[in-house]
């Protein structure tokens, strides 16, 4: 049985370490994803039983991903494999190369995931009945997903519904990324398919990506998450919960970290703030607070400590490289009650 089931691609990260992707001669690869990062998190640190659903190329490159995937505990048995024709015309495997900044030069991300396996999934391409007849007890899957093509979108909504009739609790992530969506109906069309979305799932994570008219519409000071929050509820009268990271970056090495999140049972509470904290790698660490945030409401904790799960899990994630979890249980729970970074012998 499958407590966790994401929805969404699965990449090759290219990572040049402390250099630049234009004149690095050698790169380390990872696997990652916004969608497959949150359930590799609750597998590997959180010791959750989970899946996902994605579609590579069947050659040498998606058996990589998948032996990475593998290695990180996730169930593969979902996977849709994708006839190759040996150039990548018909179908691919996504690629994407990220450095992480240094002081005042910021992280930098380039992919290369167009016409991919997995963007080529359409509504009915998998029997989601089935999938959550097994006893999935919740299901992830968020914007990055349904803005890979036309058709993605149809399949996150075909999945969220089945969810739902199946009593799953579902959680999704608007996760905006522009280069998505150029060309597509920019900022205006991913928020209507957010909308459309969001409106399914008993969490969402990101839930500031739905304020304003559009997504990145404005700086919100923290003075003002609780009054947009509950605005943002008012969209989502179906939403369980609304939760957020909160983050102000001095700069690429150094932020500020904290966390909040909305309930009609609790009203707006807070997680807890870390600042000044030093950040090797950011990319993952709004997937990392999704996977404790999901960990703390499964396990049946308070909302202020599945905050609190999900804010130290975030934090971790970004002292090490790549996009996935490296942090233990014993780490996270460690940093809620106050860790220092101490040597252990």
């Amino acid at each position: 049985m499958i407590d966790v089931l994401a929805l969404g691609e699965v990449m090759l990260r290219f990572d040049p370490g402390e250099g630049r992707i234009r004149t690095s001669r050698t790169f380390q690869v990872w696997e990652g994803g916004g969608e497959y990062n949150v359930v590799r998190g609750l597998r590997r640190c959180f010791g959750l039983r989970t899946a996902v659903v994605t579609a590579l190329a069947d050659n040498a490159v998606g058996r990589l991903v998948e032996e990475l995937i593998l290695q990180g505990g996730v169930d593969t048995s979902l996977i849709r494999w994708a006839p190759d024709d040996g150039i990548g015309r018909t179908a691919r495997n996504g690629l994407n190369f990220v450095e992480r900044g240094y002081g005042i030069r910021g992280a930098l991300g380039v992919s290369d995931r167009a016409h991919t396996a997995v963007s080529q999934l359409r509504k009915g391409d998998v029997d989601w009945d089935t999938v959550f007849a097994d006893g999935v007890r919740w299901f992830h899957t968020g914007g990055i997903f349904a803005g890979l093509s036309d058709t993605t979108v149809d399949v996150a909504d075909e999945a969220m519904a089945a969810a739902r009739r199946h009593g799953v609790t579902v959680s999704y992530d608007p996760n905006y990324r522009p280069s998505l969506w150029a060309g597509r109906g920019g900022a205006d069309r991913a928020r209507e398919v957010d909308l459309r979305l969001a409106r399914h799932a008993d969490v969402v994570v990101g839930a500031l990506g739905l304020a304003g008219t559009h997504p990145g519409h404005g700086c919100i000071g923290a003075d003002e998450v609780a009054d947009v929050l509950a605005s943002v509820s008012d969209l989502l009268p179906e939403a369980k919960i609304l939760a957020t990271t909160l983050r102000e970056v001095p700069s690429a090495g150094v932020n500020d970290w904290s966390s909040a999140a909305w309930s009609a049972e609790t009203g707006f509470v807070t997680g807890p703030r870390m600042t000044a904290l030093h950040v090797l790698d950011r990319v993952g660490s709004g997937d990392g607070f999704a996977a404790g945030l999901i960990h703390g409401v499964l396990t049946g904790a308070s909302l202020e400590r599945a905050l609190a799960y999900g804010t130290a899990h975030g934090a971790l994630v970004m002292t090490t490289p790549g996009d996935v979890s490296m942090a233990s249980l014993a780490e996270v729970e460690a940093l809620i009650e106050g860790g220092s970074a101490h040597v252990r012998r």
